[in-house]
């Protein structure tokens, strides 16, 4: 059962209340396990409590009750709510061994000696905890990225001291990597978090209703007009915790400016963490100084942002960046059928980590405020940007990118913004908001693959229909409104099972 605060502020003071709703028993989808116990987070602010639960809380009960456990090394941005996440599940645990190796005295206990078991003594006798609770003990290292030493020792914590439980919190761990002497492949397993989706977004507002009805596959009409106003909402504050969190306390996009710079100047600052060089940084800073103008749009490396850096150089730059999950490259596939293979010669688009941050550096919040359907925000980007982003999202186990296709000719290109493997066929996804005539990337993509399913995302009602190419091929094609791309997956599985041609 899940608890959420509806919450009303009343002056200075506080007040919320509680209800409930049952989950849906959906093996496939993260967010509607049913489990005994869902942990919900609280950000608290001087007027409210905001409930922020994430669906990898569903992942972490998981992992507790394995019987082969592993130590967990949840990855990912800074500031995307890893700690928050880590602590509050905590909470099912008797015992709590917290370390931040940002600190000199956490630190220490992995600088004076290779020895788990000494390591563990020095931390249960400093917490005073007995062996006998080990079993029910985590131990909880976080920013463990400051300290290589710890990454390596987490196969001997595995291997001599399974009892424990062990997750390890941390952001820019490629680059931490690269002074681990012998990394403990086998021995661990991973978590990635991003910021907020649209699911994640109306739990923490405490929307129920509308929890309620993306519960219902299809979704009914008569949600439509909510979810999309809160989609429109979610899609220009972004999904990143601090953000939410004020937000909905405050109800103003002019007051989250501060909150995206400080967010923004950080990464800028953590440049200096994973830049060779003097050189090297200032290409840095320039990449992210200008990045965000050319996202409606492929890239080249060579004299990216009207500079005069070289392609070795902004090429570093972007990998730095895609490797500390603030500025990702999508690369296109030629693939119209599985497996869905990256083309790294073409030219990638940009994905920023949050696209709410995107809109505060393109300084268009303002203006999408007053817009019905945000398809035409910043030349059309937005819109596939938080699809993307939401797709994203729902990768918790393994970090993957999804593609679009590309079909280059000379005398006649096309491209569809997004494809999804599912049941050995790719399926095209077009974020349009024009009439089915206006497809023709997709129609080009239906005519050279092996199914006849295509997918249109845009702001009208969930509809299926059947369609023709202009060379007269057959296909179905599924309209899914914008607030149902963290659901793609469960959406695409129920077109092909109910609908043939």
């Amino acid at each position: 059962m899940f608890v959420v605060c509806s919450i009303v502020t009343y002056g200075n003071g506080f007040k919320y209340n509680n209800s409930y709703f049952d989950t849906i028993n959906n093996q496939n989808n993260p967010y509607f396990d049913t489990i005994n116990e869902y942990i919900c987070i609280y950000f608290i602010t001087k007027t409210c409590i905001l409930n922020l639960k994430r669906h990898l809380t569903a992942e972490l009960h998981k992992w507790k009750n394995k019987s082969n456990r592993k130590p967990l090394i949840l990855r990912g941005a800074r500031q995307v709510g890893k700690t928050t996440l880590v602590k509050e599940f905590s909470k099912t645990y008797d015992h709590l061994l917290y370390l931040n190796l940002e600190k000199k005295a956490d630190s220490q206990y992995f600088e004076q000696t290779d020895d788990v078991k000494i390591i563990i003594e020095a931390l249960l006798i400093s917490n005073n905890i007995t062996t006998k609770d080990i079993s029910n003990t985590l131990l909880f290292i976080d920013e463990i990225q400051e300290q290589p030493k710890a990454i390596q020792l987490l196969r001997y914590f595995y291997e001599e001291a399974p009892e424990l439980h062990i997750i390890a919190a941390g952001s820019l761990l490629e680059f931490a990597l690269k002074d681990v002497q012998s990394f403990p492949v086998g021995r661990v397993e991973f978590l990635y978090l991003y910021p907020f989706n649209f699911i994640e977004y109306l739990q923490a507002i405490g929307h129920n209703t509308s929890l309620e009805q993306l519960k219902s596959i299809p979704i009914k009409p008569v949600a439509h007009k909510t979810l999309l106003n809160l989609f429109n909402q979610y899609t220009i504050i972004g999904g990143m915790p601090e953000v939410v969190s004020e937000y909905t306390q405050n109800k103003s996009v002019a007051d989250l400016a501060s909150i995206y710079e400080s967010i923004w100047s950080s990464y800028i600052s953590d440049t200096e963490k994973y830049a060779s060089n003097t050189s090297a940084k200032n290409v840095l800073k320039h990449v992210m100084a200008t990045a965000a103008y050319s996202v409606d749009e492929r890239i080249k490396f060579q004299n990216f942002g009207k500079s005069n850096y070289q392609s070795r150089e902004v090429g570093e730059a972007m990998r730095n960046l895609h490797q500390a999950k603030i500025i990702q490259l999508i690369y296109p596939t030629t693939s119209t059928e599985v497996p869905i293979l990256p083309d790294l010669k073409k030219s990638p688009r940009l994905q920023f980590l949050d696209t709410g941050i995107l809109n505060y550096i393109l300084g268009i919040s303002a203006k999408m405020l007053v817009l019905e359907d945000l398809s035409q925000s910043y030349k059309g980007a937005i819109i596939p940007h938080i699809i993307t982003q939401e797709l994203i999202s729902i990768q918790s186990k393994k970090a993957e990118l999804p593609h679009f296709w590309v079909r280059e000719k000379k005398q006649a290109s096309s491209e569809v913004d997004l494809v999804y493997a599912i049941d050995e066929k790719v399926i095209p996804i077009e974020i349009k908001s024009g009439s089915t005539g206006s497809l023709k990337s997709l129609h080009q993509f239906i005519e050279r693959t092996n199914h006849p399913y295509a997918v249109r995302i845009y702001a009208g009602e969930f509809d299926i229909q059947k369609a023709t190419t202009p060379n007269g091929v057959p296909y179905l094609l599924m309209n899914l409104p914008y607030y149902l791309g963290t659901l793609i997956p469960e959406y695409l599985a129920y077109f092909i099972k109910n609908y043939k041609l």
